[in-house]
């Protein structure tokens, strides 16, 4: 049988018998937590994790080297300043320090009987304070066991156990410290000099000492306490400038997907309302004919199947604009191997275009093969408007290290009844773009004969370099 929360008083669970003849012992008062051995009280484990915190902060990595680093020189007095009293003065902390730490071995020299005890004395007095620029911690032992050395020294049995000069030295030490560490630091520093002062007024006061623990604790908590707030200030202002940091980045990317979606939402109203007229149009027009030519329907039926493409790549283009996190879609993108029906689709436009291919054909990279063929495509588009009645000729040079294009055409022939369209040039800008993405190189200008070429080389790495 199974014992309930009424068992044995010392924690032991026992199972039934007939199954398991073990016991399991349990620490008494044991949570039931995934930790066997953590207390049930709250308060034992707030001191506990107390202790783990001074532990830390105190007793762990004591001699660890943490130099003092200069000040930084960008502030509003430091910024006037000329070249070389701007160095001079980012060592201002290091200075502040060392006079602090003179004035704590003068003061122990005036309090020491002998020579040899005020050497003696100044050194324990100046040591802790110049150990706080490289080794913080250790310099805070030092100066407690540093402050009954000089009280032992000096045979002095008034101001125990601090004397003038261990009493300024210990304070800059412990003002220092919580400057270079954290306000849980400080506290811990503060409790320890307040045990080590009551400790030694019950071990060797005896009523025959003035004791100054006392005023130590007053003064230090008063320096510990604006260190801490100037630490609680200072990490309050970088929380805030952290949450302004966020705050800002997502106001600019919200009005920047504001902006996005007004531009999508102008192209759909514009530019897919137009193509839907033009693709209705051109369905309906060879109805309105009697007997219409087979050249004007195949016109017709040219525009159509254009406009409705037109109207799909928009939408997805819109996909693209409105979407926060947009998804590749799951269409394969066009390829060189669908050129040729990109050039029977600009041969039903009227235009003149012959293709050339040089090299091994081998598959590319999904990246060069969709700009090949955008480039390709708005080269064509660009002979259409520019153009209207020229031909045009696609070169295609698969070689060793990339591939190789050239589209040229041949200028618009005289009495053309069909005018050039005017451009902006946005769309040479935008095969620079893809070719400059791919590490290629591109140039396009105007040939000898009047007409218009692009040539392009696009590198592609061979399979070693790829698997480098």
């Amino acid at each position: 049988m199974t014992t309930g929360s009424g068992g044995p008083a010392y924690g032991f669970t026992v199972t039934d018998t007939t199954t398991d003849t073990h016991a399991t012992p349990s620490r008494p008062g044991s949570g039931s937590g995934s930790d066997p051995y953590e207390p049930r009280s709250p308060e034992v484990r707030a001191a506990l994790d107390a202790l783990r915190g001074m532990r830390q902060d105190l007793l762990q990595d004591v001699l660890a080297y943490r130099p003092l680093p200069p000040m930084a020189v960008d502030g509003p007095v430091t910024r006037r300043l000329g070249g070389r009293l701007r160095e001079c003065a980012a060592w201002t902390p290091h200075a502040l320090v060392a006079a602090a730490g003179l004035i704590a071995m003068l003061a122990a020299w005036g309090s020491a009987t002998g020579q040899v005890q005020a050497l003696l004395c100044g050194l324990f007095t100046l040591g802790p304070v110049l150990l706080t620029l490289v080794r913080p911690v250790a310099a805070f032992w030092l100066s407690l066991g540093s402050t009954s050395a000089v009280a032992v020294l000096s045979m002095t049995w008034s101001n125990w156990p601090w004397l003038p000069g261990s009493f300024l030295t210990h304070l800059t030490v412990l003002t220092v410290v919580a400057i270079r560490t954290r306000p849980r630091t400080a506290a811990w520093m503060w409790v320890v000099t307040g045990v080590y002062g009551l400790l030694v007024e019950t071990v060797f006061g005896g009523g025959h000492y003035v004791t100054n623990t006392g005023p130590m604790l007053v003064v230090s908590a008063m320096s510990l306490l604006l260190v801490s707030v100037r630490h609680i200030r200072s990490q309050a202002r970088q929380e805030v400038t952290a949450q302004r940091t966020v705050t800002a980045h997502e106001r600019s990317r919200r009005t920047l997907l504001e902006e996005r979606s007004t531009i999508a939402r102008e192209l759909h109203d514009v530019v897919a309302h137009h193509m839907s007229v033009v693709a209705i149009q051109a369905e309906a027009a060879p109805y309105r004919v009697e007997n219409p030519p087979p050249e004007l329907e195949r016109a017709f039926v040219t525009i159509r199947e254009n406009a409705v493409a037109a109207l799909t790549e928009l939408r997805r283009v819109l996909g693209v604009v409105r979407a926060e996190d947009y998804e590749a879609p799951d269409a394969p993108q066009p390829t060189l191997a669908d050129l040729d029906a990109l050039l029977a689709n600009v041969r039903d436009t009227g235009l003149e275009v012959d293709r050339t291919v040089t090299g091994a054909v081998r598959e590319l990279p999904q990246g060069v093969e969709l700009s090949a063929y955008r480039i390709v495509q708005e080269a064509l588009s660009n002979t259409l408007r520019h153009a209207p009645g020229a031909s045009a000729r696609v070169e295609i040079g698969y070689v060793l290290g990339g591939l190789g294009l050239r589209v040229v055409n041949t200028p618009m022939p005289r009495g053309s009844l069909v005018k050039p369209s005017p451009g902006a040039g946005h769309g040479v800008t935008g095969m620079r773009e893809r070719v400059s993405m791919l590490n290629g190189e591109m140039t396009a200008g105007p040939t000898d004969d009047g007409g218009y070429e692009v040539t392009v080389f696009l590198p592609v790495p061979s399979a070693s370099e790829a698997d480098a």
